[in-house]
């Protein structure tokens, strides 16, 4: 039994460190590949479907900067106010699924992260416990400078697609500094099943998100330079919401 307890605390202490150390290395180091980039290509060989990974790492200063204005008025409206969880969120997610059908997620933009980089795809409470965890490392090593940066560069947004600079270049011809305020928010569109939805060849729903995005990107502040404070009064359209 002390062996087995010995066991089991040095299991405890390497989950710990290895976390730790992995959260702090990649507060640093570019993330070139997720777990999901890797099922994705596992599906395309299953499906006998050519390997399609198109992903190119670059800082948040060479992206559009109407870009995390845009998912942040798709996504995670109170990214730069919460500190991992919108509890706010999920609470009207929890009332909206008691009634409906088709359930209603209340996920961040710093849960997304931590799902990406770290963690596989599912609803177990397994995974769901983990993304607390990496949620809440990431928001206090990285900051939210970090986690955008790492979300738009990580997260799916195309077939075989990952990241602002991939899907700039394979859908717009232009880089991600290029991309115009009507590109961004027809990305942010497309985010919640980039799969499904396109922003190649938008369907007319796909130009109706964009639309609604764009308004919402009135209220939203420009996302802080790296080192600053978010400044309330510029927001993306230049009107304060009230």
């Amino acid at each position: 039994m002390k062996v087995f307890k010995n066991i089991l605390k040095w299991m405890v202490v390497a989950f710990f460190a290895s976390t730790i150390l992995a959260v702090v290395a990649l507060r640093f180091i570019p993330v070139y590949v997720t777990p999901l980039m890797i099922t994705r290509c596992i599906e395309q060989k299953k499906d006998g479907k050519p390997l399609k990974l198109k992903h190119h790492w670059v800082s948040l200063e060479e992206m559009s900067p109407s870009l995390p204005v845009a998912v942040m008025a798709s996504e995670d409206q109170r990214f730069l106010q919460h500190h991992g969880f919108d509890y706010e969120a999920i609470e009207k997610a929890a009332m909206y699924n008691m009634d409906h059908d088709k359930k209603r997620g209340a996920s961040t933009i710093s849960q997304q992260t931590a799902k990406n980089v770290f963690l596989w795809q599912g609803r177990s409470w397994l995974r769901k416990g983990l993304e607390a965890y990496f949620t809440v490392l990431i928001e206090f090593v990285w900051g939210k400078h970090r986690i955008m940066e790492v979300y738009l560069n990580s997260i799916e947004m195309g077939d075989g697609i990952y990241g602002a600079e991939a899907v700039a270049r394979e859908h717009f011809n232009v880089s991600a500094k290029e991309l115009t305020r009507a590109n961004c928010a027809l990305i942010a569109a497309t985010l919640p099943n980039p799969l499904k939805f396109s922003s190649k060849y938008p369907s007319d729903y796909m130009v109706k998100r964009k639309f609604k995005i764009m308004k919402e990107m009135r209220f939203i502040p420009l996302f802080p330079k790296r080192g600053e404070d978010v400044d309330p009064s510029t927001v993306d359209g230049g009107i304060y919401k009230k």
